[in-house]
């Protein structure tokens, strides 16, 4: 009988320490990877710098010269966004007409639960 205590205490110890250790693993698995969740678009780093600096050039101009009128406000506008950013990137805004086969997040995520429940579609 001792042995059989021996044991089980011996494999209950070691079963502990297994849950343990795999809790710490995923943890840490999960808070130094966050991002892994992510699955859009990941742009590069410097992208958007060239078009940033030159807005940010044509915001200080516009700041530092006196208030503009009515009608040059208006034919600044016309070219784009705003008098300031004209155009930049109006193509990769989203809108009704670019957005139609976009999925929500709750379209995803009901999908995913589909998946693991086994009632994919």
């Amino acid at each position: 009988m001792k042995i059989l205590d021996f044991a089980k205490s011996r494999f209950e110890s070691a079963s502990r320490s297994l849950i343990v250790a795999f809790a710490c693993a995923f943890i840490f698995l999960f808070n130094a990877f966050p991002a892994l969740a992510i699955s859009s678009y990941q742009s590069d780093t410097t992208e958007g710098t060239t078009q940033l600096l030159e807005t940010q050039r044509q915001t200080d101009e516009a700041a530092k010269a006196p208030p503009i009128g009515l009608k040059e406000t208006q034919e600044k506008t016309k070219r784009g966004l705003n008098e300031v950013q004209g155009d930049a990137d109006i193509d990769k805004m989203k809108t009704p007409a670019n957005s139609q086969n976009a999925t929500s997040v709750e379209q995803e995520v009901k999908g995913f639960l589909e998946k693991v429940t086994g009632k994919d579609k």
